[in-house]
């Protein structure tokens, strides 16, 4: 089964390793907490029409809860504009067991281990893309691929066999098997700064939803 094919990977040694050392040395707020600490799978509605791609868990999100965009700030912006455009069944993603179900979505990343400093090297990158194609081989009914940033939409260049085109937030590309959405990541370093709004995110999953349908 691929879910546990990918829980079990350790074909890049520097991101296994450096997961086991955060989940073992954790940070001090969620020092009470047992931290998953291994490489994640995707996640959702395996009928979705919306394939949403991002760069790689969080150190201390989806590498301490054990769910992709779960338990940090940009799991908070990702369920909570797919709660208002009636992706997310509930508008929080904080634990495995929270409830959260995905309709006509599924969520997944260019790379299953958080990197340090959310840096994969290219060979990492490389390594992850066939879980990505995996994946999208048992996802029949994906007619668009929501990128979160460049990494993300590299990677679905790469699923797809097309060449990456300027990357930019809230574009389309189509091509003949699917059509792509790229979105800036919501990061804190975005979202924080101002480079992604509340409204251009929106934006997104409105043209998102509209394609979808």
């Amino acid at each position: 089964m691929l879910n546990k094919k990918i829980e079990n990977c350790t074909k890049c040694p520097r991101l296994a390793q450096y997961i086991r050392e955060v989940a073992k040395n954790k940070v001090r707020r969620f020092a009470d907490q047992d931290y998953y600490g291994k490489p994640l799978s995707g996640f959702g509605d395996i009928k979705a029409k919306l394939l949403i791609v991002g760069l790689a868990p969080a150190a201390h999100g989806g590498n301490r809860t054990g769910r992709m965009f779960t338990g940090d700030s940009s799991g908070d912006w990702l369920t909570k504009i797919m709660y208002q455009y009636g992706f997310a069944s509930i508008p929080t993603s904080q634990a495995l067991d929270d409830g959260l179900v995905l309709s006509n979505a599924y969520i997944t990343a260019a790379v299953r281990c958080a990197p340090p400093q959310n840096k994969p090297t290219k060979e990492e990158m490389e390594t992850c893309s066939d879980y990505l194609h995996q994946e999208y081989q048992i996802l029949k009914n994906i007619t668009v691929i929501l990128c979160l940033g460049k990494i993300a939409y590299n990677a679905a260049c790469k699923l797809i066999k097309v060449k990456p085109e300027k990357f930019g937030h809230n574009k389309l590309f189509e091509y003949d098997s699917v059509k792509v959405l790229t979105s800036y990541h919501p990061s804190k370093q975005n979202t924080q700064t101002g480079r992604l709004t509340w409204k251009e995110w929106s934006a997104v999953f409105q043209k998102a939803k509209k394609l979808t349908k």
